[in-house]
């Protein structure tokens, strides 16, 4: 459906007295480390990004949106700040945002990001409805980059200095380059420390504009206890104001800004994050809703049939088995797993394919698509050793602890190739 994007109160100040937003706190992880930040969680009296008093998993964003929309119905953009990074927890954040275009598809999606993570998921954005995007970029020099940033991480790998900071910049400059080239409006955020960067700003600002940026917004360094930059003093519209008024010949400024929390909910002149804290938190301890309907099946990655000996995500497909009989089990069927590479995606319909099974049986699974399955009713377990010792403690109800890291042996069964030493 067409939205009415004028709506976002950040990117137009004319509507900030009569247009809301709320941040859903679904992304608690993290994969740079600027100086200025400590994300401190259960401090409700403190505004500043990267603070929440909640943190959400998707299906509870959802339930949450529904209750802000019935107490404050002038919001009209749905968005995800943190705590940490969007794209550090893309499957929670484009899950999410998933669940919204379909419950609330009239609401304008907005991500705000340090652009590290975001390359892969261009595309998707576009085609989930996201049309407004947040890049925070402080420096366009790795040398200045280097003082803001302790380090930087790159999938496994961590870098630090200069490195780091080049390889956070080239991703972000990257980033601005592709949402402009999909049609998403971006905002660039830099935050102004005095001794480090305030002589640098404008620098940013050409460089952005020059990439297509919509509109940047200076926002002062908060000094924030237990950080590099704890120390430094707070610039002041003495600083701030001439940094507007040079860059503004390049590039519009953003100037009624509140330094959001990662939480924030309500009109930005009339927050309502405290008022909400109880509906935030209340949403934060609900449990998966159990799918109605019969689970008479338990499925397992093996690649024999006869061991648990497969990773989850390498299953091209699942031995579905089921009781027979008292003791007995019997293999019912092979399911295919879904297709591999299709992102968060793949464990939604995973979740699907495996509805009428109480619980999956893998030598080893990832966070992610544990979380999901157990959403949707299915028990996840890493385990190992022979299926039908595993399955005996499912159907029974015991302790599944003791398959954990089992070797089985199958020498007897003259069986070789399987990866798990038993010849």
């Amino acid at each position: 459906m067409q939205k009415d994007t004028t709506k976002h109160p950040c990117f137009n100040k004319e509507t900030a007295g009569s247009c809301g937003r709320v941040h859903l706190p679904v992304a608690p992880k993290c994969n740079i480390q600027c100086n200025y930040c400590n994300r401190k969680y259960d401090c409700v009296n403190e505004s500043r990004p990267g603070v929440t008093s909640s943190v959400l998993k998707p299906f509870q964003a959802a339930e949450y949106m529904d209750a802000v929309l019935e107490k404050e119905p002038r919001i009209t953009v749905a968005g995800i700040a943190g705590p940490g990074d969007p794209f550090a927890n893309p499957e929670e954040t484009l899950e999410t945002m998933r669940m919204l275009n379909k419950k609330h598809p009239h609401l304008i999606f907005c991500l705000s990001s340090n652009g590290m993570g975001i390359l892969p998921y261009l595309d998707e954005l576009k085609e989930i409805g996201v049309s407004h995007v947040t890049i925070t970029i402080s420096a366009v020099d790795p040398a200045i980059g280097a003082k803001i940033y302790s380090w930087v991480k790159d999938g496994k790998v961590v870098y630090r200095g200069e490195k780091g900071a080049k390889v956070l910049l080239e991703r972000q400059l990257a980033a601005i380059k592709g949402l402009k080239e999909r049609g998403i409006t971006v905002k660039v955020n830099s935050i102004v420390i005095p001794g480090i960067n305030d002589h640098h700003i404008p620098e940013v600002s050409k460089v952005c504009a020059k990439l297509g940026a919509d509109i940047q917004n200076m926002i002062p360094l908060k000094p924030t206890e237990n950080t590099k930059f704890a120390e430094l003093p707070e610039p002041g519209h003495d600083i701030i104001g001439p940094l507007r008024k040079e860059a503004g010949k390049v590039i519009e400024q953003m100037t009624h800004c509140r330094r959001c929390r990662a939480d924030a909910v309500g009109l930005l002149g009339d927050d309502k994050s405290i008022a909400l804290c109880g509906t935030l938190k209340s949403c934060s301890e609900l449990k998966p809703i159990d799918v109605k309907g019969p689970r008479p099946y338990v499925a397992v990655a093996s690649r024999e049939g006869m061991l648990i000996n497969q990773h989850l995500g390498e299953a091209q497909e699942f031995h579905i088995w089921a009781e027979d009989g008292k003791d007995g089990f019997k293999l019912v069927e092979k399911r295919p797993a879904p297709k591999a590479g299709c992102g968060p995606q793949r464990w939604a319909d995973l979740a699907a394919t495996l509805c009428d099974c109480r619980a999956v049986l893998a030598a080893a699974m990832g966070e992610t698509p544990q979380e999901k399955l157990a959403e949707n009713g299915i028990e996840p377990h890493v385990v190992g050793g022979f299926i039908e010792d595993a399955l005996q403690t499912v159907y029974s109800g015991g302790n599944m602890n003791i398959h954990k890291g089992r070797r089985g042996s199958i020498a007897d069964a003259c069986c070789t190739g399987t990866g798990t030493k038993c010849g």
